[in-house]
């Protein structure tokens, strides 16, 4: 008996230390935005010939599957046709628009505390995708995503405090008209989070009506032109070298409202860019840079995204690879490049090719969230939540990545070296005192100031203690704290009287 009122007591004292290495710490550490630029895969020389190669390919090879109104207004700031019919940017044009284009841009939150500067060197992580299957939290298998599954992506990372944005993760598949299904995209974020967001515009003809939501929830028109806090993610190039005219259509319209663009160039390896990594940092800069001149002939300066993701294909299967030592690669040479060029940068991380929270997971998204991270991209996304090699996304992923940048941002934020860090005085104390530094005050500012303190979901116990305790893995640590953070926050960002009043005039389609 007595030994039972024993354990019940350690039990307590274990119960109380985790709930005690829950709460958030009351310095952050690791805070989001440092300065990354530390790892440079490519060297001077070697940016410079992609660079080369790059207006070359602009140049020489040109775009195809011009829209008319581009070509025509491209046409006007210098562009010609070659004998082929296609339409060739100078490379004079070309660095002309490069000197006028956004460097910086505040990306607004709905609430200004979320509010974040895009542009120099600073790394923020994000969330992107548009996974198709959702990891059922009860069942462990995959199922198809749907609008609920969104609304509660929304409200996870509004949680987290490593996700500086949250972009659609996963598509509604149960909704199948194209119209409902962007509007009530915008509509499930708009109620799950006060974070800047992202979404995709199917056609231009949902931009209007998103935006006159998006007015009415700060308050009346043209509130969302103030501060607009919702960038619009398209892909204005086909890949290898053309157009797409639906995405043009988006950017017009966009445009017109004041949202800002994140043009994405996702071509593949080997199969839509060439294979060679150095060929292939050079046909989608040469793409991203089209995109870039796409935005600029009509506005020029205009807040955009420059988002090289250069993807990868196992070239034996033809199947998608989402995790790796290449696509880190790749996508690091893509910051690099973009930063070199003085552009808002953006590139893609953490895409795991395994399907179980595991081990694979684990090393595919900390090597690549890191690397990118480390060569300084402004924007990085997919780095929460994505598995599958994109085709699925997982709560209990979202959660754990969440962990994973704390570390990835203590890494980047780098060594203080001060004559307070330096510890002279706290050496002299401890050889001359105590003998040690347990205890002392120079060792608790630092625990707060430079020690990351993982939450329950980061197991640091001793063997036996682990065991005693039920042997769990991560997965079923965080699915644990999932459940209970969606059964607990539930945000009333929208106001009732407000909310109602979309319900009347939009066909939203969210419980």
């Amino acid at each position: 008996m007595e030994q039972k009122r024993r354990r019940r007591g350690k039990l307590s004292a274990r119960e109380a230390m985790h709930a005690k290495r829950a709460l958030a710490p009351e310095i952050n550490p690791a805070p989001p935005g440092p300065v990354g630029g530390q790892y440079k895969p490519l060297s001077e020389n070697d940016m410079q010939q992609i660079y080369d190669n790059a207006l070359r390919i602009l140049s020489e090879i040109g775009m195809g599957e011009v829209p008319d109104a581009l070509r025509e207004k491209a046409l006007e700031c210098g562009a010609n046709v070659n004998e082929a019919g296609r339409l060739c940017y100078p490379k004079s044009m070309v660095e002309d628009i490069i000197a006028g284009a956004c460097r910086e841009f505040v990306f607004y939150g709905r609430d200004s505390k979320h509010d974040f500067e895009v542009g120099g060197k600073t790394v923020h992580y994000g969330t992107g995708g548009a996974a198709v299957q959702t990891l059922d939290l009860d069942t462990h298998t995959y199922r198809a995503a749907t609008l609920n599954d969104l609304a509660d992506f929304s409200r996870l990372a509004d949680y987290l405090t490593n996700v500086s944005w949250f972009t659609r993760c996963c598509v509604a598949t149960d909704i199948p008209d194209l119209i409902d299904l962007d509007v009530n995209t915008a509509y499930a974020m708009l109620k799950g989070t006060t974070k800047p967001i992202g979404t995709s515009f199917t056609v231009a003809e949902t931009v209007d009506p998103i935006i006159d939501m998006f007015d009415r929830a700060l308050g009346g028109e043209g509130e969302f032109r103030k501060r607009p806090f919702c960038k619009a993610h398209i892909s204005p190039v086909i890949s290898p070298l053309r157009y797409g005219e639906d995405a043009f259509d988006v950017a017009l319209a966009c445009i017109e409202r004041g949202v800002p663009l994140n043009n994405i160039i996702a071509a593949q390896s080997g199969a839509t860019a060439p294979a060679t990594i150095a060929g292939m940092l050079s046909s989608t800069l040469a793409e991203t840079l089209a995109a870039l001149v796409m935005v600029n002939v009509f506005a020029p300066g205009y807040p955009m995204i420059f988002s090289n993701w250069p993807f990868v294909i196992d070239l034996r299967t033809g199947s998608f690879c989402g995790g790796g030592g290449e696509i880190t690669l790749l996508n690091a040479g893509s910051a690099q490049l973009s930063n070199w060029l003085g552009l808002p940068s953006g590139a893609a991380s953490s895409m795991s090719d395994a399907k179980a929270i595991d081990a694979q997971m684990g090393l595919e998204k900390a090597m690549s969230s890191l690397g990118v991270g480390l060569a300084g991209c402004n924007m990085i996304y997919e780095s929460v939540g994505m598995t599958a090699s994109l085709l699925g996304a997982s709560f209990e992923s979202m959660l754990i990545d969440d962990e994973m940048l704390s570390q990835a941002y203590r890494i980047l934020r780098g060594i203080e070296v001060t004559e307070e860090t330096l510890g002279f005085d706290a050496i002299k104390e401890a050889v001359y005192g105590p003998g040690h530094f347990l205890g002392g005050q120079h060792t608790i500012d630092a625990m707060q100031r430079d020690y990351f303190w993982p939450s329950a979901l980061t197991d640091r116990q001793a063997p036996a203690v682990w065991e005693e305790d039920g042997a769990l893995d991560m997965w079923h640590r965080a699915n644990v704290k999932v459940k209970q953070i969606l059964d607990e926050h539930k945000p009333t960002y929208l106001d009732p009287s407000i909310d109602a009043k979309l319900r009347q005039d939009f066909n939203i389609l969210l419980p």
